[in-house]
């Protein structure tokens, strides 16, 4: 190479035209070399092109070499939205078949994002409409989607996610969480937790075999393996001014429509009867029933209707 011409130069020279080699505006200079020759490179107009240092390099002597980019597209130039559009897809394409090669299996790569830190595990399944972002790492033989976003979030071998978000979170082996639920930053399951529909957790970890299969949320807790977590369990943990810290042993079970009052502790084995208010801890292997005792008024229901 003996010089460098912008294209508003070139036009007096049709020429330079018939050359197929473009400047990508990447350069490596070396700074002591190139201070001296700025000041005497030519005025066009009301500028100087850094570019003409090449021709005065090149005049002087100097070493000047040259990079081939072996794909054009690796090299694109950014100057709008349309631009950045195009250059994220090639990067996608270029994440995506990487993931082909290492035996990931993409149902559907128009409608999957990766991106280029994410690593996936050989024999994982992608499903359409998933979002891997950040520094994810997913295990071998896991069901991800469709319809999922994860977030910084590392996954063990055979998990699976469905429908559902998972942000700065950790997953153990076989574990499954979904359809339509969300884990929050600092949430942790162990091997072989079920964490079923419209669930939401933050910051709690979850031990290994427990289920929470509908509409809960757990915050700020932490709870022991093979817990039974009923349906409409919340764990009150904000109480206006600070959060407080729920804890829920081995093996515990805890009914329907209960409301776990923080700070409180659920002892290993014990009970929570459906539709309590649990404000104080219940001991290991007991039963807490916090709730007003039913009363029936007979005919009460037809007198109003007759008043």
């Amino acid at each position: 190479m003996s010089r460098i011409v912008e294209d508003r130069e070139a036009s007096s020279d049709p020429a330079l035209y018939q050359i197929t080699e473009v400047n990508t505006g990447i350069g490596v200079w070396s700074v002591a070399g190139l201070s001296k020759i700025l000041q005497g490179l030519p005025w066009h107009q009301d500028e100087r092109y850094l570019t003409d240092a090449v021709e005065a390099l090149v005049a002087q002597g100097k070493r000047v070499d040259v990079y081939t980019a072996p794909d054009a597209a690796r090299v694109m130039g950014v100057n709008t939205r349309r631009d950045l559009s195009q250059a994220e897809a090639y990067l996608r394409e270029l994440t995506l078949n990487r993931l082909f090669d290492e035996g990931v299996t993409i149902v559907d790569p128009n409608s999957t994002y990766v991106d280029i830190d994410v690593e996936v595990g050989q024999d994982t399944v992608i499903y359409p409409m998933t979002f891997l972002r950040g520094h994810t790492k997913i295990g071998r033989e896991c069901h991800i989607g469709p319809m999922t976003s994860i977030v910084s979030s590392r996954l063990g071998d055979g998990v699976r996610v469905d429908r559902s978000v998972v942000e700065l979170s950790q997953l153990a082996s076989r574990s499954s969480v979904g359809p339509f639920s969300h884990l929050r930053p600092g949430t942790s399951l162990d091997h072989n937790v079920k964490i079923g529909n419209f669930v939401e957790l933050k910051n709690t970890r979850v031990g290994t075999g427990t289920k929470a299969g509908h509409h809960s949320y757990l915050g700020d807790a932490t709870i022991g393996g093979g817990v039974n977590i009923g349906a409409g369990t919340v764990i009150v943990n904000y109480d206006g001014k600070a959060k407080h810290p729920t804890f829920i042993g081995d093996g515990a079970f805890v009914g329907c429509n209960a409301n776990l009052v923080a700070p409180v502790e659920i002892g290993s084995g014990a009970y929570v009867a459906a539709g309590s208010t649990i404000t104080q801890n219940v001991p290991p292997d007991s039963l807490g029933i916090a709730r007003a005792r039913q009363e029936n008024k007979a005919q009460w229901a037809s007198s109003r209707r007759k008043s």
